[in-house]
């Protein structure tokens, strides 16, 4: 039975209204934020020898209030609460923190570090931008390929024209495309690589110059407009719903006070 069956002021319905709430969704944030200090101070041997078994304390008192918080939601929710992506994402989160760190199995505790993420699942302006991420990464794909084109051409010319001189940047394919994935980042491309490449090839920036402007400056603001625009449509579509709900609301609202003004018409017709 689901709560709209039970009634608005059922137990498990005002359960639901509280563990969602405002003042809940806060606490939780607090206690996100909290944990991941404590995680962080475990990291200094110092203040571990100084006050190590309160850290480890409080940092289970933190993973108790968030299988807490989940025990509720799946009480309230039941099944209906892996429907939801951030609830599922929020349980394998806290799974991870609740599986012994044994010595095979001690990457589990550097993981510990994966509850912050949680404040992406109770923060709505962070999740919009996660999920506007996600819904441009079919968009990219393409960018992606076109990307990779790229780099294979310019990776293959710059073998053939820079392997014979630097053999440790060009001397291969694999070489002459990490060494471009380097400039297209712009770290040290020029001091690094290109004038030390001119040096010997003078003409090279006929080669360099229209790689950066192609990667760096066109493909990756295409990157980025995707992006963007994604995260607008997340945020649209967020405000569309908002107003279907309170037009809904509305529209219910009404119709209650004019069932209410039609039954007092009736009861005076009844009383005359």
């Amino acid at each position: 039975m689901s709560i709209t069956e039970q009634g608005p002021f059922s137990p498990r319905a005002r359960l639901d209204a509280l563990i969602h709430g405002r003042a809940a969704q806060t606490f939780i944030t607090a206690v996100i934020l909290f944990n991941a200090m404590i995680l962080g101070l475990e990291t200094s041997p110092r203040i571990m020898a100084f006050a190590g078994p309160l850290i480890l304390f409080l940092d289970r008192l933190c993973l108790t209030i968030f299988v807490i918080e989940l025990a509720l939601k799946l009480y309230v929710r039941r099944l209906r609460f892996f429907r939801d992506g951030w609830n599922v994402f929020d349980f394998a989160i806290v799974a991870i923190a609740l599986m012994p760190a044994t010595q095979g199995l001690s990457v589990l505790r550097a993981l510990r570090i994966l509850r912050l993420l949680r404040i992406v699942s109770v923060t709505p302006r962070l999740r919009r931008v996660v999920e506007g991420f996600l819904s441009a990464l079919p968009g990219m794909a393409s960018v992606f390929l076109l990307m990779g084109i790229i780099f294979y051409i310019f990776a293959v010319m710059a073998t053939k024209l820079f392997a014979g001189s630097f053999p440790d940047w060009f001397g291969d394919l694999g070489n002459s495309a990490y060494s471009l994935f380097q400039i297209m980042t712009l770290e040290s491309w020029s001091m690094g690589i290109v004038r030390p490449v001119m040096e010997v090839y003078p003409q090279a920036w006929l080669f360099f110059v229209p790689f950066i402007l192609v990667t760096t400056f066109a493909v990756m603001n295409l990157v980025v407009g995707l992006i963007v625009n994604s995260m607008q449509e997340a945020h649209s579509e967020e405000s569309n719903v908002a107003t279907e709900a309170y037009r809904d609301e509305v529209l219910s609202r009404l119709s209650a006070i004019e069932e209410r003004l039609a039954q007092a018409e009736r009861d005076k017709r009844d009383a005359s």
